[in-house]
């Protein structure tokens, strides 16, 4: 399953200017990548490199990486950051998507999906095939070569890459746990339930999405993580709250405005929705979830639909979407810091009630 792809950007106060600044690094980052004197490239080599970066990296919404920027402004209580400032948490924030690339390059060939961000997974490119392993890992390499280049020296550098290989060993284990849990799930539908589905959600969005942007933002700003847990606590709260929307959505959002045909419950995915149905039915009505949960038959996927709305999972979600609000605005509010408060509430009132 892959991890939800629209996550959140903080309010900045120069959209515009930010977007404009983000994408020329990128250009400088993928140069330096091209021109990495460690390795003897072929043209050849160069060339795949080239296209295999731009089809990979960019072609997002690119959230994850602008949030950086502007939780470091918000941070530093600025509008407009340095020359050098603004280089690297631009720099930081390619890093996360490029993090991104290299997760979703894996994804799709375990998945075996078909489309991303709406053109063919990069392993379906003719002459792509199984390379796409080795450019996935290329992708991961390409983190650790920029952070050296340009943070090496600094008093966070080891705290950096401390962050992103943590952040990197918990996706990648909630990503091992979605897949045996799926694979189980298949066999008995009652392996799913709450307490998995969180376990999930938490390692394989959720610390990637929203916790290391604000993580990387801090770490500019001179600050020291041992002291923000509870910050990372309240971001990883947000991201389920997002990834139960996204459950949510698959399901009752429509489909020409998220632009995308959920297929949740074809796919056997281990969903919100399907584990409240199955901590809510009756006998009968679990029969129907066993019978008809994971098939492609449209009349299956109805039926599973029809059982949905007959437990009312519609204000259960709604209720949920509440409460979470609620309970994250108050831990919010618990913050001794203005600024991180600003920056939390920025995140989330860019997803709260969010229908795509």
């Amino acid at each position: 399953m892959a991890a939800a792809a629209g996550v959140v950007v903080a309010n900045g106060s120069g959209g515009a200017d930010t977007t404009a600044a983000f994408k020329e690094v990128y250009s400088k980052l993928k140069e330096e990548m091209l021109a990495d004197p460690a390795f003897e490239f072929t043209d050849e080599s160069l060339q795949w490199i080239d296209r295999m970066v731009d089809y990979n990296v960019l072609g997002g919404k690119c959230n994850r990486g602008l949030s950086v920027i502007d939780s470091y402004k918000i941070l530093k209580g600025v509008d407009v950051l340095s020359k050098e400032e603004t280089f690297l948490a631009c720099t930081l924030g390619w890093c996360i998507e490029w993090l991104q690339a290299y997760f979703l390059v894996l994804d799709d060939i375990m998945d075996n999906s078909q489309t991303r961000r709406g053109q063919p997974c990069w392993f379906r490119v003719p002459q792509v095939g199984l390379i796409a392993v080795n450019d996935g890992i290329i992708l991961r390499n390409h983190i650790s070569r920029i952070l050296q280049r340009h943070f090496k020296g600094k008093p966070y550098y080891v705290d950096l890459i401390d962050l992103f290989n943590e952040v990197e060993f918990k996706t990648a284990s909630g990503q091992l746990l979605d897949l045996i849990t799926t694979h189980e799930g298949e066999k008995d539908l009652s392996k799913y339930n709450l307490t998995v589905h969180r376990r999930i959600v938490q390692y394989k969005t959720a610390y990637y999405s929203f916790y290391l942007p604000v993580a990387c933002a801090l770490l500019l700003a001179g600050e020291n993580l041992d002291n923000f847990g509870d910050v990372r606590n309240i971001l990883v709260e947000m991201g389920t709250y997002f990834q139960v929307q996204d459950d949510y959505l698959d399901c009752f959002g429509d489909p020409e405005f998220i632009g995308k045909i959920g297929t949740d419950i074809e796919d056997y995915k281990c969903s919100w929705l399907v584990v409240q149905a199955l901590e809510r039915a009756n006998g009968t009505q679990k029969k129907i979830l066993f019978e008809n949960y994971g098939k492609f038959d449209p009349a299956c996927v109805a039926k599973v639909k029809d059982l949905y709305k007959e437990l009312n999972l519609e204000g259960v979600f709604h209720e949920y979407e509440k409460e979470s609000y609620n309970k994250l605005i108050a831990d919010i509010e618990a913050q001794p810091s203005k600024a991180v408060q600003t920056v939390l509430k920025s995140f989330l009132h860019k997803i709260y009630k969010r229908d795509k």
